[in-house]
């Protein structure tokens, strides 16, 4: 293209080795599997070629230097509108057919396989986000606009829930596996989401369980952090919203946005004017839900004061149960560091049994009961767990009496009751069981 902009012909050799790199070009176009995955279904020819030289500069960024010198005063690396024209020998009868394939409202756009920058024929055509890494193979790990990514593992057996919520969970991804099945292949309707409502206490696993669902899916999670995009300025959350959803959108990823009772509680009565822009961003974000191809998980504290009106756009509502003795049990045999000295009569049964705490609690009592024991430089005893218990129960500032710690009561060393007066039916601290 450099020759023949300075007036050069091609030979016959250069113009077989163009045509032998179309009929390569035209083999691809029909072989969906060197697209690895991307959605580019129902692509015309010329989708598909604009396709390519978007995404070219990233995927070969050698050929980000030709782009350059083939655009003299473009700054970037990427293909304007009048260098795809010439890349692709469209002759000018046939713009018009590019620039509609250019559109907000055709595929390229609408599946966020491409973005387009600026204006007029210098207008830049980028791939969308996390295209070019899913292309190479490449896991996305770029965080959408006011979420960060939760970069924990875990799988199937780390959770610990009554099997009908494992059920349940297993069942919100069966609509992410089988969507090409049932909406491809047998025309069901076609949803945006999934999503689903975890409720339920904190520290019951609702977190823990969305981690499940990325590593099953080997994507990665995403909080949403919906204190950084509510704004009290009218219009700023809505806009905030777009920018999470379109960087989002048909990307391998798990969206979770966590205590949505704060937004999604139940409407409130218009009395101002802010009452009802209040109501607004929660149908917006309602809508943009919807709308997103790909999974969401709501999480909520306090299940009875969302609207029930939001609970049809749901497609799975689990609610997470404080465990029992038996979930305690597997949850400290599970969450005591494995490799750590043990005394003898820190026993998991007994522990589980002793006091009521949730997942969340337990795995900060065990950490710092080992914590404990390593400072100690001794095996893991039960005077250090009814520490670090008596630590967790005392966290919130209410009021906690020896009797909360049941039968690890007798474990708890003296010098780390407070100078307060305690419940007097509580059993004598201190004693030696450890």
């Amino acid at each position: 293209m450099l020759e023949t902009r300075q007036g050069k012909s091609i030979n016959d050799d250069e113009l077989r080795t163009l045509k032998e790199l179309q009929a390569g070009a035209a083999t691809l176009h029909r072989e969906s599997d060197a697209w690895r995955g991307l959605p580019t279904t129902g692509l015309s020819r010329l989708e598909m070629d604009i396709l390519a030289c978007a995404l070219a500069p990233e995927a070969q960024p050698r050929l980000a230097w030709l782009y350059l010198a083939l655009q003299p005063g473009v700054s970037h690396p990427y293909a304007t509108v009048a260098l795809a024209q010439a890349l692709l020998a469209l002759e000018d009868k046939h713009v018009a057919s590019l620039m509609q394939a250019l559109l907000v409202d055709r595929p390229l756009r609408r599946r966020g396989l491409i973005e387009l920058e600026g204006g007029g024929p210098l207008q830049m055509i980028k791939p969308g986000p996390g295209v070019v890494a899913r292309l190479l193979g490449v896991p996305h790990r770029e965080a959408p606009p006011g979420a960060i990514l939760i970069s924990q593992g875990a799988d199937w057996d780390d959770l610990i829930l009554p099997e009908d919520r494992k059920q349940m969970i297993r069942e919100f991804l069966l609509w992410v596996k089988h969507r090409d099945t049932v909406v491809d292949r047998w025309k069901g309707q076609k949803i945006g989401g999934p999503v689903a409502l975890f409720a339920g206490p904190s520290g019951t696993g609702k977190t823990f369980a969305a981690i499940v669902i990325a590593r099953a899916l080997d994507w990665p999670l995403f909080r949403v952090d919906l204190g950084r995009l509510v704004s009290k300025y009218i219009g700023d959350t809505e806009k905030n919203l777009n920018r999470l959803f379109d960087a989002a959108h048909d990307q391998p990823m798990v969206l979770q946005f966590d205590e949505v009772d704060s937004i999604m509680g139940k409407r409130a009565e218009i009395r101002e004017a802010r009452d009802r822009y209040a109501n607004m961003e929660v149908s917006h974000l309602l809508a943009r839900i919807e709308q997103h191809n790909g999974p969401c998980i709501l999480t909520t504290n306090m299940r009875d004061h969302l609207d029930h009106a939001f609970y049809r756009r749901f497609q799975v509502v689990v609610e997470f149960p404080a465990p029992d003795a038996t979930a305690r049990t597997q949850l400290w045999k599970k969450l005591l560091p494995p490799g750590a000295p043990r005394h003898s009569k820190v026993d998991f049964q007994f522990l589980g049994e002793a006091v009521s705490l949730t997942g969340g609690n337990i795995r900060n009592a065990a950490l710092h009961a080992a914590y404990l024991a390593a400072e100690a430089q001794s095996p893991i005893c039960l005077s250090h767990v009814a520490t670090a218990v008596w630590r967790e129960l005392t966290k919130s500032g209410k009021a906690v009496s020896l009797s909360d710690l049941g039968p690890l009561a007798a474990d708890l060393p003296e010098k780390i009751l407070p100078q307060t007066k305690v419940a007097s039916q509580a059993p004598t601290p201190g004693a030696n069981r450890h």
